[in-house]
């Protein structure tokens, strides 16, 4: 029973990221009569972190079935990466997650522009906005030019709580232990934001 409670939330948390491909676009002032044009880069950064989710998901669930949340561990470490890798190869784009409270600081530790964007996203849920459907998407100035940078915000499942929340089991501590020493993603609440996926496009 427990596998299928840990199963069934799994699966309606990593949804939400499924639900990218109903996130408005970043708005734009418009008189009552116009319409606001969709942006291509938002549309196609938008179907990768739904293919990101989607191969997560998959991945997630049958390791939970098979070995809980402690097996569960191995995949974020392992194929959560190799997934955004493969995007990467795959799009052109940079694929990432980040935080503003790293478990894997290595790959995970958000730039100067992500952490300006994680703290507004912040502000923003402060500010009563749906976390589920928080983004941002910005041309930049970078070293090597004008570059298209999406973020879009990743809420805290229930199912997060088991390595993410405040009580964690002893197991599921030890190993967390082992294979991230300098941890930090620790002590969330259901409905916090966790982090954001991160992408960005050369122009």
């Amino acid at each position: 029973m427990k596998t299928l409670v840990r199963l069934a939330a799994a699966s309606a948390f990593l949804t939400v990221g499924l639900a990218i491909a109903e996130t408005p676009a970043p708005s734009v002032a418009a008189t009552p009569a116009a319409k606001v044009p969709v942006n291509p880069n938002v549309e196609e950064a938008k179907g990768i972190v739904k293919a990101f989710a989607t191969q997560l998901q998959g991945e997630l669930k049958a390791a939970i079935e098979e070995g809980g949340p402690v097996k569960a561990i191995g995949v974020c470490k392992e194929r959560a990466p190799a997934i955004a890798a493969e995007l990467s190869d795959k799009t052109g784009w940079q694929v990432k997650r980040t935080s503003l409270k790293t478990r894997n600081a290595e790959l995970d530790t958000p730039d100067a522009w992500e952490q300006q964007v994680l703290t507004a996203f912040e502000q923003r849920k402060a500010a009563g906005e749906d976390v589920q459907t928080m983004a941002k998407a910005e041309v930049v100035e970078t070293e090597t030019g004008k570059a298209f940078r999406f973020m879009k915000a990743i809420p805290t499942g229930e199912v997060c709580l088991a390595c993410h929340g405040s009580e964690i089991n002893p197991k599921v501590a030890a190993a967390l232990d082992e294979h991230y020493p300098n941890d930090q993603a620790r002590g969330y609440r259901q409905g916090d934001i966790r982090g954001a996926f991160s992408l960005i496009k050369p122009l």
